[in-house]
Parts: C-alpha cells; structure tokens; sequence
C-alpha cells in the first residue's frame, strides 16, 4: 500500500513516507473569524477530513492540528465603532465555524489552537529570526518588525517566484521596510487600537503578524518538523509562502509535503465578496439535508475547483438517494439469513486504489455507483450471495467517506419522528393488504397498493415479507 499525493512545492505526485512511521502530522489553516463561513470554508475543512478519514483506514495515527486566527486587522477593523469587542466578535463567528463543521460530519481536529494563545511563541519564532539576521526591526520606532526577503535566497521555493516577479507585501505599512516585499512578523500597537489587542514584547506593545501566527502553532503543536501543511489554494502566496521562508530561515524542516485544496465557483464564476456571490455556509445546509452538501462538496476531485450550479444538490441528493434505497433493500432481504452482519467490511480493491491516488474521490464514487448497480440486479436476481459482498462494501466505502445515508448523524430529531410516524400508517396498511391478500380479497389488496403508490411509496413483497420505501 502506497498513498501518493500531489506535492504543491514540487508539483508533481510523490509517494507519500510519514516522518514517524504509522503516524501523520497535519496542519491545516483553519479560519480568520472575522465574519460567517462561507461554503469555501466548509469545503476545505471538508477536504482534510477526507485525507485525515483515508490515512485513518489506512492504518496511520493522525494528529490533525487546525488553527483559528482570532486576531488580525479586519476583526480588529470590523468591531471598531461598535459595542462588541474585537475578541467577542471573533468568539462569536468561530462558533459559526465550528457548527458548519459539525453539521457535515467534519471530525474535531486533535487540537485547534487559537493565536491569541501562541502569543509567547510568536515571539521567541521573531527574535530567533532577528538574531540569525533574517529579521529586522523598523526604524521609526513603530515596533514592527520585518521578515527580510531579499536575504533569505530560496524565498519564494513554494511557489517558484523569483523576487522580482512579486507584488509588495500588503499586510502593513511599507514606511519601515528595506524592501516592498518585506512582510510583518510583529505589528507595533497603534493609537487607534484597542489596548486589549496588544501584548508587551521586546521591540514594544503589538501584536503578531498574520504568517507568524501559522510557523509559531505547527512548530508548538506537531514540532520543528512534520508530514503535510494543507490549506486553501487562495493561500499558497503569500501566507504559505511567508510560512515556509520564515519557519526555514529559523532552522525549522517545516512542513515535508504540500497540499492544497481547490476553489468553490458558483454557475462558473469564482466565489467572491465583490462578485456578490458568496454563499454562506449556513444558506447552504438550510438547502439542503447536511448529508447531501457534504457529498456535493466532496464530489469533485480535492485539487479541482468544484462549481455550484442550480440543480447541483438535487443531483447530490438523487445520488445519494439511491445509495440510500440499496442500502436499505439489501438490509431487509440479508436480514434474518446467514449472511446477516458476516463478514468484514471492507473497501474493494478499485475504491482503495482511487483513494491512495492523491484522494481520488470521483474514481471512488463511481466505484460506489458500481457496487450500488451491481447489488441491485443481484438482489434482483435473488443471488445473496453477491448482494451481500456488495452491501458490505458499500457500507464500508460510505462509512469511510463519512456519507452514509443510514448513519444516525444524519437524521435529526423532527426527520426522525415524521419517518417513524409514516412508517406506523404505512405498516397498518401494509397489514390490512396482508389480510385481504389471506383472505384472497385481491382488489382490496390492490387498491392498497396503488393508494401507497399515488403517495410515492413503493411497495416490495419478498420471502420475508412486505417492505416500503420512498420513490427515489
């Protein structure tokens, strides 16, 4: 077993070999809470779920270490002239985040450190770079202090830039830099902020920069060196890129490996604030069972940019939909014989291929759809034997991309009751036909069938009895 990837700083698939072998560290950049989630958050957070699920069937320990960035210029910017504190209005969307997490089956990280608790290590990360001559502090007495480009030489390796192919660091004044390029490891306290976003330092009350922040909580939580940093697209410059160069120039190994997830575009066009565009992430699970976005933003390859359309979830939930529909047939006709719960529930050997094949979900799918089509015509046929080597692969292969239709995570309190309440009318019906088909009272029998029919209900009648579902 060999899990390949796709390695963004040498962009080309590679092998992947964990620095320990049977363990994974992973970092990934979490949010800046700064306002709600949008569904591109939901989709990255939902891409290292997958990675961290597959290398977990895989047989490899992950720590998982996601980040929230609680404070920088726009939380700062965006509470001001407001009754709601700077680090309120942050608690307040991180909770947003965490629940759009929650709701598609998003697993907890192993740890999720906020910046404002890594303040200390911040530090020592700066004046490490300062005493080795990589860093400097500006000389109009502002307190900031400067990562210095021009005299780390493989800066800009992630990304293959040269210096002069790079636009100026935006992220703080340029009035205290050698270099437009130059990017912020510490932010000197300003009047118009407020105190509590200031912590003492040696070159003065301030605050961190945003790319220290990330190089300071790996370092704390998965060492000097560890297996995959992961993020968004949008971040490989200049966060990532500024993460690599800093954390380097400080002596660290960093992270081995590289991977960032896609973009999401709506009916083609990317996603943006100023395209008016965004969907926020809590629109996006009132449209739709949680169950079937999770599958949607899942669906495309985790590099590709997945675009929403209109129609989009009532494709995922058709989808979904007849998984559901196999799943619950082939549990009704295996129960009660002697293949009942036999047998390990594995993924077949193509499933597993695609997943090792730098997470190739959509190959995946379509070895679910198979085995979904194949466990339907043996079921059909009455082979139990081949309807139940594909039930339990198909389980196995929606347990591990965390989509299983039947799971109990997915059925809320009010879906739950209104099911059980369907399904006690229709078992009294179910139970008069039985009587009438006795007492060979067939038009009655009938009559009960077609009214079930008309509400969208099919009936099956097998060895073991009569069993109902909804029209897909």
């Amino acid at each position: 077993m060999t899990i390949r990837l796709y390695d963004s700083r040498e962009q080309a698939l590679v092998d992947f070999v964990p620095l320990v072998p049977g363990k994974v560290g992973l970092y990934v950049c979490g949010p800046t809470v700064q306002s709600s989630p949008h569904i591109g958050h939901l989709r990255s957070a939902l891409v290292y779920d997958l990675w961290r699920r597959w290398f977990t069937y895989r047989g490899l320990d992950v720590t998982l270490v996601r980040n929230v960035t609680d404070i920088d210029d726009k939380i700062l910017a965006l509470s001001s002239g407001t009754d709601e504190e700077w680090w309120a209005r942050a608690y307040r969307y991180e909770l947003e985040f965490t629940a759009g997490y929650q709701a598609l089956g998003v697993l907890a990280p192993t740890y999720e450190p906020r910046a404002t608790a890594s303040v200390t290590e911040m530090q020592q990360l700066v004046t490490t770079l300062i005493e080795k001559g990589h860093a400097y502090v500006a000389p109009d007495d502002s307190g900031d202090v400067y990562f210095d480009t021009a005299n780390w030489p493989t800066y800009g390796a992630l990304t293959n830039q040269g210096l002069d192919d790079m636009a100026p660091a935006a992220d703080a004044d340029p009035r205290g830099k050698r270099d437009p390029r130059d990017f912020a490891l510490w932010k000197g306290a300003k009047a118009d902020e407020p105190a509590s976003a200031a912590w003492s330092s040696p070159w003065g009350d301030g605050r961190p920069g945003w790319h220290i922040e990330c190089s300071a909580m790996s370092r704390r939580y998965l060492g000097s060196a560890f297996d995959i940093h992961g993020g968004g697209l949008d971040l490989r410059f200049p966060h990532h890129e500024n993460e690599l160069a800093q954390s380097t120039a400080a002596g660290d190994d960093f992270a081995s490996y590289w991977l960032h997830n896609g973009l999401v575009a709506v009916e083609g066009q990317k996603m943006s604030k100023s395209l008016g565009n965004s969907i926020f992430a809590s629109e996006f699970l009132a449209a739709a069972r949680p169950v079937v976005v999770r599958w949607f933003l899942s669906s495309a390859h985790y590099r590709s940019t997945i675009d929403y359309h209109d129609g989009a979830l009532l494709e995922a939930e058709a989808a979904l939909d007849r998984i559901e529909t196999f799943l619950s047939r082939a549990g009704r006709r295996l129960t009660g014989t002697r293949f009942a719960g036999v047998g390990a529930r594995v993924v077949p050997d193509d499933f597993a291929e695609a997943m090792d094949d730098d997470l190739n979900v959509p190959q995946a799918l379509a070895v679910l759809h198979d085995a979904v089509r194949t466990g339907n015509s043996a079921l059909d046929d009455g082979d139990l034997d081949a309807a139940a080597r594909e039930w339990q692969h198909v389980q196995a292969m929606v347990a591990v991309l965390g989509v299983d239709p039947l799971a109990p995570e997915w059925r809320g309190a009010d879906e739950g009751d209104a099911h059980r309440a369907l399904g006690t009318i229709v078992e009294t019906l179910l139970a008069q036909r039985q009587q009438a088909r006795a007492a060979r009272d067939f038009a009655l029998a009938d009559r009960v069938r077609e009214m079930l029919a008309s509400a969208g209900i099919t009936i099956e009648d097998t060895p073991s009895g009569s069993h109902w579902s909804l029209e897909q």
